[in-house]
């Protein structure tokens, strides 16, 4: 009989910038005032997920619809709306600009904020080309501030655990990753669980841009990554699990913003296929989202947002430009894997994301 599921374990996880030393706690509270560009449905559940965090003041807003900044600003409670980014960006009033503009046009609203002296966070996809994201980041470094790419689902207490786990060498060397999703969610995490300097060999594709299929990447050493990219709207597992020598990580549904986790890790020997003996003992752990923050959500988790906002606090306290959640060489991997297959897909990876 298989063994049963672990009680679940509902706990906070430390983030990797208080894990290592290189923040503090407490400066959540670290005052920043933020300006919001654009007014779509990712500005809204940003600003409901990001103004809970202690230290975060909205201060202002822009969209090319002065009608749209307005409307947005009364109901959020922010106190300036502009109807032009190049007015919300002048603001002496502002310390940080998260960019929520379509990823067309990513590069040159986060351009405009860095060369402004105001630090970024802009909503992933960061860029529509590597050339690009390096170009934002070679600006971010002339400046002296933080871009900080928005692929939130790394702060997450769930891949927060997760990657512990992997750096420490709980499951081994990782050998596989299986992943459903898009190209950049599941991409993240096998940027995640490789590293950010582990290079493919080979990827193999299937299907085209807009439609079911997946992708097949092999590094060095026989380890792979497989990743199946579902049509939306469409009912899918969503599970990332990653693979080692020594035991198995599932990040489950949904694997790209996460609140649980399983590890399993079996005994040395004998193996439960070799010998005979059961499965496993599960670990589970749960996180909880944030049940302060409240907001009509048409995507699940989207409370989410606040744990990167936090650690954006924390690392701009301490004089950091990057959280270690995801840094810029992560981020540039990450863009390198998706420009790859999305090319190999048939699409110009310059067109969208």
């Amino acid at each position: 009989m298989a063994n049963k599921p672990a009680p679940p374990k509902a706990r906070l996880f430390t983030p990797k910038d208080v894990r290592l030393g290189l923040t503090q706690a407490e400066d959540v509270a670290h005052p920043l005032r933020w300006g919001i560009m654009g007014t779509g449905e990712i500005c809204r559940q940003f600003v409901c997920a990001a103004k809970e965090v202690p230290g975060a003041t909205i201060a202002g807003v822009a969209s090319r619809s002065a009608e749209n900044a307005y409307k947005f600003a009364q109901t959020h409670g922010v106190a300036k709306a502009f109807d032009r980014y190049e007015d919300l960006i002048a603001d002496p009033d502002l310390d940080i600009v998260y960019v929520g503009t379509p990823d067309a046009v990513h590069k040159a609203h986060t351009l405009l904020a860095l060369e402004a002296g105001k630090h970024v966070l802009c909503e992933k996809a960061l860029a529509t080309t590597v050339a690009d994201a390096q170009e934002m980041y070679a600006a971010a470094k002339q400046q002296d501030v933080m871009l900080q790419d928005g692929v939130w689902s790394r702060f997450f207490p769930a891949v927060e655990h997760a990657r512990h786990l992997i750096e420490e060498g709980a499951i081994g060397d990782v050998v596989m990753v299986q992943a459903d999703f898009d190209a950049l969610y599941t991409g993240q995490v096998v940027t995640m669980a490789y590293g950010a300097d582990a290079k493919p060999v080979d990827i193999k594709v299937s299907g085209k841009q807009g439609g079911p299929g997946g992708a097949i990447i092999e590094f060095a050493d026989n380890r792979f990554a497989v990743l199946t990219f579902i049509a939306f709207p469409s009912e899918f597992p969503e599970v990332f699990e990653i693979t080692g020598t020594k035991g198995r990580i599932t990040l489950e549904q949904p694997g790209h913003c996460p609140t649980a986790l399983t590890v399993r890790i079996p005994p040395v020997t004998p193996s439960r296929y070799l010998g005979g003996n059961t499965p496993s003992q599960m670990q589970c752990f749960e996180y909880p989202l944030p049940d302060s923050i409240r907001m009509p959500q048409p995507f699940p988790n989207q409370q989410g947002f606040y744990y990167m906002v936090e650690a954006i606090h924390r690392c701009l306290a301490a004089g950091l430009r990057e959280c270690p959640q995801f840094g810029r060489a992560e981020s540039i991997h990450l863009m390198e894997l998706v420009c790859a297959i999305k090319d190999l897909r048939g699409q110009n990876p310059a067109l969208e994301w």
